[in-house]
């Protein structure tokens, strides 16, 4: 017997650390809120939609926003607030199912096949989880729902802010099909580029390639294209996700040589390193190094040693030594530095590499 359709729901707070700024300080509503410490090496972490007129997104430089938009009212992050508000909107996903996958703070996705509220459909339970998260935190969130997590993200977009949009399955090849390759996942500006040499702009032309051209172009990749490109994604929704990797990174008041990253490497590391030894009965086998130059360009180098480090101090050492692998010139500046581990595997499947946990 098949399995019924699954119903997703995701749901995306509207521009979550700007809107709790201004739901609690109302001086601030209305106008053009940007969340950031002030300074040449800072960078957007929100921007209300008022600041967004003025072409504001996260992850832009602080300064560059604020030529954008001189009138811009910065406010520091308050992350504490944030995670406190989180934890109340995802108690309220709570009373609806337990399939829940957090993304981050302000989205998730929902498996509401089945819920505990006995509500009759996908679209009134995201319904009546918008209007709870409106009534008990004086905040916006918009919904998408869908029968896969691709398309219910999808949708949870189309009518930001403070919206609900529904695809239902006979609408999915038409709503696809106009749509430019870059709003498929993964589909970056380079691999943008790549499609457009084999003549897809859009999702519907990329579909008419067929998967067996795309997979001798991308291989795996190429075959998970076509099946974006017809709304199939047979991804379940993992409430209990384990961590894929654990990283701190900083970035610098002024530019750095590679030289000079040392000490930088060295106390991120021990950042990491705590952060690691939380995995109880994990092990992550890759240390990763992250860098941005001063353009903008990010870089990372990888590598799986035969056995994990011992220590915060090993895993220093091989960060620093991932140093080697940068081919750009001495003189190259740098504004940010990350350390990070991944492959996270089980101790048991690893072997006897529980000593990761011991200093």
């Amino acid at each position: 017997m098949q399995s019924p359709p699954r119903k997703i729901v995701h749901v995306d707070m509207d521009a979550f650390y700007a809107s709790v700024e201004q739901r609690d300080e109302p001086s601030l509503r209305g106008r053009p809120v940007v969340v950031a410490w002030r300074g040449a090496r800072s960078v957007v972490c929100a921007a209300s939609y008022e600041a967004r007129k003025f072409g504001v997104y996260s992850a832009m430089p602080a300064v560059r926003a604020e030529r954008l938009c001189p009138q811009a009212v910065f406010v520091p992050p308050d992350f504490n607030r944030y995670k406190t508000v989180s934890r109340q909107i995802r108690a309220i996903f709570a009373r609806h199912t337990e399939l829940i996958e957090p993304l981050s703070l302000d989205e998730a996705y929902m498996d509401v096949t089945v819920t505990k509220s006995g509500l009759p459909s996908a679209t009134s339970t995201a319904q009546v989880i918008r209007a709870e998260i409106r009534e008990e935190t004086q905040l916006t969130a918009s919904a998408g729902v869908a029968s896969n997590k691709f398309l219910a993200k999808l949708a949870s977009d189309w009518h930001k802010p403070d919206g609900l949009f529904v695809i239902r399955p006979h609408q999915v090849d038409a709503l696809l099909a106009p749509l430019p390759v870059g709003r498929l996942p993964g589909v970056g500006r380079v691999m943008e580029r790549k499609l457009q040499e084999l003549g897809a702009t859009t999702v519907g032309e990329l579909r008419t390639l067929g998967s067996p051209l795309l997979a001798q172009y991308f291989g795996r990749w190429g075959r998970r294209l076509h099946e974006l490109s017809r709304g199939i994604d047979e991804r379940p929704v993992e409430p209990n996700r384990p961590t894929v990797q654990v990283s701190a990174e900083d970035t610098f008041e002024r530019d750095l040589t590679l030289e000079a990253l040392e000490p930088h490497i060295r106390r991120l590391a021990e950042k990491t390193w705590v952060a690691a030894q939380r995995e109880r009965g994990r092990v992550p086998r890759t240390v990763v190094l992250k860098l941005k130059t001063a353009d903008f360009r990010t870089l990372t180098r990888s590598t799986t040693p035969g056995n994990c480090p011992a220590s915060a101090q090993q895993l220093a050492d091989i960060a620093c030594e991932l140093r080697s692998r940068i081919t750009l010139p001495a003189h190259t500046l740098y504004r940010l530095v990350g350390v990070g581990m991944s492959g996270f595997v089980d101790v048991d499947s690893f072997g006897a590499q529980g000593v990761l946990f011991v200093q």
